[in-house]
């Protein structure tokens, strides 16, 4: 049923005879049966209604958008079912209406058809019962399938005669679950022919091992780890894993049989938990491949598959990969015959080429070891596919495709959704919340249920973050003892991160060691600290987002009256952390052997409860589970490095509201200059997540035709990064970003002059504008989209100007980065603007510390404060409260009738400007900057944000538009500089 949807009254009759023999299933006795809670009946509908809703390019109904009322609406139809079966069908299964994977693809032949999917599926289906059985639901098993599927349709088909490599990128989250993306992904590429699949995984055997055993237990699965081996007989395990010291042995998937015996083929492992890749007999052995048809190529379908697979997982160590590609050497005769997929997780380490371009000897790049080594596979493997996997948009794979024939993915770039039940960015900070700060409380704000600020007046509140690991250790001890799943409590861990110094972690391991045992943890004292601490912290805020989507996805769980009632746990919890009289684990090594001696494996470990100390190791790759307290005032300046510390991210399960993060705000950057880590941790997460929006917008297909492919990438990305650029001085992006369309979408610059005389000449150009500005100001209104009848008022003074006017203003401003603004100009200059003229609106504000002021002899403006980052732009110019009634004066929301004034002021063909006099927080208050009601222009940034007219008559057509350098080679990312 899977493959389509079909009238009922033929599945019907089969369901019946095999589940419910002597039933008529007819609609009516269907629908009592789902009301019954007959649950098999609503896993099945389940099933095949989430496959249904997730099928991105179904061709039953291609005109319908997957996760949407119109592709359900299409199924029923398909189904023949009535409305009451649909209503009932909707109750049990309601319409998904998660995003799916944003994909940038450059055009490709199809190959990997539903058809083809379905007959060759071994390994997929076994890993979609897997997926089941750990508790997946059937919407995020379908949204990996087709997440998967986008993948293996794009590398090259491996049955076909002419050798082809594909390259891409897989964008994921931090602490996110890629890893179940690209087991996904080799199931699918195993089961369509692909022979042999290397996982380039982490630096450290730690990390590798990792992987290794979650491949190894959820595809390669037991039956060929065993090899024929009798799993109860040990003198037949020797150099077998798992059997004997791994608990979770029983759950590895089995197929019943060799796999081979089931008409399907084996898979071979050519590493282990413990060994990673081994030279010479082994090797060269393993990588023989035997062909059914001797005369015939590997590729061939009647070889491929009838030969067994095999899988390498490997980490990125020079040596082990320079005898992988020294036994690669002497096998001949049979590479340009293999069907490889190389999976590269974390492939912005270690990975990509970081030599200077200028010391290249001419202009031939010089590589780093792993570089040159993924290279020479590339090389030797013609038919080998290259995907990597990373955490960051904004990775160097895709920031520096200076070495375009490489790792730069040519051929798609895919930017996974956030996954249900993950605590991301939008947890911790209230990116896009309508509440006025003074407003919010832990039910509405994520900031307050799970930040906790450092300031120097509230001294480093270290003690209190270790107050809250052992409360929220008794927590969930409590919550396990009460019915909740103590699967995900078996770790329970707390990082602290403040240094990349090894001397700076030892003095800090020894401070905390110190403080933990002078904490009392089982005195009167001790326990009055936690119960203070639980009275006003963590029971104030589970209770709050117990039911709320900021909450668990459980429910509302247990949670003590008081204290008193948790107290028993108390000693429990000291007593795990505290285990072998050390609580605290420093992590700075980078060795094997080191991470060997920390018994740091949290897999083979029934319980690791302890607090972490480190830095660059705790930051990449490191999966640190159970964490719920992180300890975080550690100061970069790389965006991407900050991105990677936010090892708070990822699943929390059963302890979601139990999560803290204690962050330093004002953190020494230099001698004269401090750093607000929220908000700079706030800016690249909301970069990254405009970036994605972005992506999303720009890769929907134009008549057929993408508007966007990844040699298009890199000019985009240097609209988020203004300092990227092709490394090598001979080098340029061959796409050059002429134009961004935006009718209907806000354009809010943030890249603005810092210069006194730059920033006067600014509010002269505005000059004309702010006199003409009413003198009295109208009230706007701002409605709560979740509460209906909640709203905020706020006033705002106004005028209209000609479309020419704000042409002339923009043009005439002084930009800090004119060419990051010319895209968005351009539109203003185009005729399909369709924005005659401009409501200009400049709020004002009213409260008891506003502060107003006369700008060049214009009536008073309030002012308003923002933070400019360290490089330069600011966080955020407008006021969310603010944008709602411009965008229904710009056609973008429905009038109504509580915002008058905006429907008074819309008019067709009409868009607003919201304008804001900004001081930098870098020159002191509002307030110190005023002087007799005026202030200096060389003080005040003008800053505006617009929103231009929609136009509901306009045809679909690209958004973004690109001017190709040299058209001869259109793919290609960098060209040479004339």
């Amino acid at each position: 049923m899977r493959d389509r949807p079909r009238h009922f009254a033929k599945w019907a009759a089969q369901f019946a005879d095999e589940d419910y023999p002597g039933t008529d299933l007819s609609d009516t006795v269907f629908l009592r049966l789902l009301a019954s809670g007959d649950e098999a009946l609503k896993g099945v509908w389940s099933r095949a209604l989430s496959a249904w809703d997730f099928d991105e390019h179904p061709s039953w109904s291609p005109e319908t958008p997957a996760r949407s009322d119109e592709r359900r609406a299409a199924v029923y139809t398909r189904l023949c079912f009535d409305g009451e079966v649909r209503a009932a069908l909707n109750l049990a299964v309601p319409v998904p209406k998660t995003p799916g994977p944003t994909i940038v693809t450059r055009e490709f032949t199809p190959w990997y058809t539903p058809e083809r999917a379905t007959t060759r599926s071994f390994y997929w289906a076994a890993y979609e019962q897997v997926l089941r059985r750990k508790g997946w639901s059937d919407a995020a098993v379908a949204s990996l399938h087709e997440a998967s599927r986008a993948v293996v349709e794009r590398l090259t088909d491996p049955e076909q005669s002419t050798a082809r490599q594909a390259k891409g990128l897989v964008v994921g989250y931090v602490q996110s679950g890629k890893t179940a993306n690209f087991t996904g992904v080799a199931a699918k590429a195993i089961d369509a022919g692909y022979r042999l699949v290397i996982v380039l995984s982490g630096t450290l055997n730690l990390l590798r091992a990792q992987t290794q055993r979650r491949i190894d237990m959820e595809l390669i699965g037991q039956e060929n780890i065993l090899r024929g081996a009798n799993a109860s007989d040990v003198d037949t395990l020797v150099g077998i894993d798992y059997v004997g010291d791994d608990e979770d042995w029983p759950k590895f998937v089995q197929y019943g049989a060799r796999p081979s015996s089931l008409g399907a083929f084996d898979i071979e492992r050519l590493t282990t938990r413990d060994s990673d890749y081994k030279s010479l007999a082994q090797g060269i052995r393993a990588l023989e491949f035997e062909k059914r048809e001797p005369v015939a190529p590997l590729h061939d379908p009647r070889n491929l598959h009838h030969s067994a697979a095999r899988i390498l997982v490997v980490k990125k160590n020079k040596a082990v990969l320079t005898k992988l590609v020294k036994d690669l050497k002497q096998i001949h005769g049979l590479l340009d015959q293999l069907p490889v997929l190389i999976i590269d997780d974390e492939s912005d380490q270690a990975s990509v080429n970081t030599t200077d371009p200028k010391k290249w000897d001419s202009g031939r790049p010089t590589r780093t070891a792993i570089n040159g080594l993924i290279s020479q596979l590339l090389g030797l493997l013609p038919r080998a596919q290259y995907v990597g996997y990373t955490a960051t948009p904004f990775a160097n794979v895709f920031v520096d495709p200076s070495d375009s024939e490489d790792i730069f993915p040519t051929d798609f770039l895919i930017s996974l959704p956030r996954p249900s039940g993950y605590m991301g960015v939008q947890d911790f900070h209230d990116l896009d919340s309508e509440i006025p700060y003074e407003e919010r409380d832990f039910a509405t704000s994520r900031e307050k249920a799970h930040v906790r600020s450092v300031y120097e007046s509230t001294g480093d509140r270290l003690q209190e973050a270790m107050d809250a690991f052992v409360l929220t250790g008794a927590l969930k001890l409590y919550r396990a003892d009460r019915g909740a799943p103590d699967v995900h409590f078996r770790h329970h861990t707390m990082l602290v991160h403040e240094s990349v110094r090894m001397d700076d972690h030892a003095e800090l391991a020894l401070r905390l060691n110190s403080m933990w045992h002078e904490a009392g943890y089982s005195s009167t004292a001790g326990h009055a600290r936690l119960a203070t601490l639980f009275d006003r912290d963590f029971a104030p805020v589970s209770r709050a987002l117990a039911g709320t989507e900021n909450g668990t996805s459980d429910g509302a769980l247990p949670l003590p009256s008081s204290f008193h009632e948790l107290r028993p746990y108390v000693g429990r919890a000291r007593q795990l952390i505290g285990k072998n009289g050390n609580p605290v684990i420093v992590v700075n090594g980078d060795t094997d052997r080191y991470f060997d001696q920390l018994d740091l494996d949290f897999d083979r470990n029934p319980n690791v409860w302890k607090i972490l100390v480190g830095g660059t190791k705790l930051s990449r790759g490191f999966t640190v589970e159970g964490l719920t307290i992180t300890y975080y005032r550690r100061t970069t300046r790389q965006a991407d490095t900050l991105m990677q510390m936010g090892r708070w991210f990822g699943f929390r399960p059963s302890y979601r509201d139990l999560v803290r993060l204690y962050i330093g705000r004002e953190e020494a950057l230099t001698k004269s200059k401090s750093a607000d880590l929220y908000e700079a941790f706030e800016a690249v997460c909301r970069d990254e997540e405009n970036f994605r929006e972005q992506l999303s917008r720009y890769s929907v297909m134009i008549d057929g035709k993408p508007q966007l492919t990844p040699a298009k990438v890199p000019p985009l990305v240097a609209q988020h990064l203004p300092w990227v650029k092709p490394s090598a001085r001979n080098k340029m992006f061959n796409a050059e970003l002429v134009e961004v369309r935006s009718p209907g979408e806000w354009v809010e610059p943030k890249a603005y002059s810092q210069a006194g005389a730059e920033l006067r000449q600014n509010a002269e150009v505005w000059l004309p504008v702010l006199t003409s500005l009413s003198e009295r100001p109208v009230p706007f209104v701002h409605l709560n989209p979740r509460d209906r009848g909640s709203y905020t008022q706020y006033s705002a003074k106004t005028c209209v100007i000609p479309h020419s006017q704000l042409l002339d203003i923009m043009t005439g401003l002084t930009w800090d980065r004119p060419d990051l603004f010319t895209p968005h100009l351009n539109f203003l200059r185009d005729p399909d603007c369709a924005t005659d003229d401009w409501l200009v609106m400049a709020p004002q504000t009213s409260s008891r510390d506003s502060v107003s002021a006369s700008i060049l002899g214009s009536e008073p403006l309030s002012l308003v404060q923002r933070t400019r980052l360290p490089h330069g732009p600011f966080n955020r110019i407008t006021g969310l409260a603010h944008r709602q009634s411009a965008e229904r004066v710009a056609g973008k929301l429905q009038l109504v009738e509580d915002d008058p004034y905006a429907t008074e002021f819309h008019q067709p063909r009409r868009g607003a400007v919201l304008l804001y006099p900004v001081v930098s927080t870098n020159l002191g208050t509002p307030a110190s900057l005023v002087a007799n009601g005026q202030i200096s222009p060389n003080k005040v940034v003008m800053a505006a944000a617009f929103i231009p007219a929609t136009d509901p008559h306009a045809k679909p057509g690209p958004l973004v538009r690109f001017r190709t350098i040299d058209k001869s080679l259109e793919d290609e990312a960098v060209i040479d500089a004339p």
